[in-house]
């Protein structure tokens, strides 16, 4: 019979809380869309026809069961690793991933653990591929892709994360040897920038494994996009075509990169599914993130929560209950690797009740994007018109400086 000590009950009982509040929201959410698939608002009738608006509604609707049913296996799954598994195999492998072993073999451990955790979750990611995805005419992949995606992704998720973990680990105790209060903060912006140059390398190396990119043809969309690139002050270095269509029916379009690594990216079944103008208000939606400076905004928060996160774990690290009450023999104290897997598991239970504060924040910086691209579609429009009416021209001028000043998300026309 296992002792579960005070600190493993706080958790379970967090870990319960998170499921049960999730299972309350979706079925909270589920009333309302079945009322909505229903009773569809009037504000539809412009946008689908009836048939399309229930097939839409039973999408989320089947979304939504199956993700409860995912987080109710999750739960399941979490108790028996945190529980058993994980003060088991650290007890066994005490030696490799204590202080005094190699930052190598202390990565190996710690990574062959943490990627055999995704193993269970292979049999969800088949089924919302094969059956949710299949049912509703998503699925554009094969079984034989499906299976080589994963292994691609396996190897480089197992590689990079050795090597970063072994990195992480050797740097820390470099470090923390001659910064013993602060080693954290160091070790975070070394972390930090890491994950910067991984956002730049990331289309240009990783994402050529996975997809075909290729420069979008000569011809009127290109025009218009560069030319709506060039206006709003988005210089991007190239317009790229990926070829999500070999694995999903959904459409997407961002871009990606800094400076002159910058550059857009549509999904080929965008362009397939939409007009050309609907295209061009979805780049100008993504170019407002740019133009009202969400992206720094949005490192900026992960950079001061991430930085918080390694203060935190500075505290617990030197901490012998700490590792104790999670079921780990105190002589593992200040040894980075298993308080780095204690904070993957249950880091994100406790940060879950902030996730009401991200998603206000991200609702609005949606919402301002898509206020941008209304607005740049309607003066680009506009100003093309006004050269044929000057007097007009001006008058309409005055009314939307009048505008800006009240709304800021309203794109600088002057730069148009």
């Amino acid at each position: 019979m296992i002792e579960i000590t005070q600190i493993q009950i706080l958790v379970l009982c967090a870990a319960l809380a998170q499921v049960v509040f999730e299972f309350f929201l979706k079925k909270t959410n589920d009333r309302h869309l079945f009322e909505m698939r229903e009773h569809p608002p009037s504000e539809s009738g412009g946008l689908m026809d009836r048939e399309t608006w229930a097939k839409a509604t039973d999408y989320s609707l089947a979304k939504s069961r199956f993700a409860s049913v995912e987080d109710a296996f999750g739960f399941v799954l979490f108790v028996g690793v945190f529980l058993y598994l994980f003060p088991f195999a650290f007890s066994e492998w005490k030696a490799e991933v204590s202080q005094e072993a190699s930052p190598w073999l202390c990565a190996f451990v710690v990574t062959v653990f943490l990627t055999a955790l995704q193993i269970p979750n292979l049999f969800f990611d088949w089924r919302k591929q094969f059956s949710l995805e299949e049912k509703f005419g998503f699925n554009k992949s094969t079984k034989g892709l499906w299976v080589v995606d994963k292994i691609k992704g396996t190897i480089l998720g197992f590689g990079f994360s050795l090597l970063l973990l072994a990195f992480m680990i050797w740097l820390y105790r470099e470090i923390s040897s001659a910064f013993e209060n602060t080693w954290w903060v160091w070790v975070f912006v070394v972390f930090f920038g890491i994950q910067l140059l991984l956002m730049i390398l990331w289309p240009k190396f990783i994402l050529p494994l996975f997809n075909k990119l290729s420069p979008l043809e000569e011809g009127e969309l290109r025009d218009r996009l560069m030319a709506l690139s060039e206006k709003t002050g988005f210089k991007a270095q190239a317009i790229e075509v990926i070829d999500g269509s070999k694995r999903s029916g959904h459409s997407n379009a961002y871009f990606t990169g800094f400076g002159k690594f910058r550059r857009i990216v549509l999904y080929d079944t965008l362009i397939e599914q939409m007009e050309i103008e609907e295209i061009e208000a979805v780049l100008a939606h993504e170019v407002g993130h740019y133009k009202l400076g969400h992206i720094p905004k949005r490192l900026a928060v992960s950079f001061f929560l991430g930085l918080g996160g390694f203060f935190l774990l500075s505290y617990f690290l030197k901490s012998s209950w700490f590792y104790e009450g999670f079921a780990l023999d105190a002589s593992l104290t200040e040894s980075f690797a298993p308080a780095l897997v204690i904070f993957s598991l249950v880091l994100g239970f406790f940060t879950y009740w902030l996730s009401p504060i991200s998603n206000y924040f991200s609702r609005k910086h949606e919402f301002e994007a898509d206020a941008f691209s209304w607005n740049c579609s309607l003066l680009i429009d506009f100003l093309s018109f006004g050269g044929f009416c000057p007097g007009l021209r001006k008058r309409v001028l005055k009314i939307i400086d009048d505008a800006m000043a009240k709304r800021p998300t309203l794109v600088d026309y002057k730069s148009l």
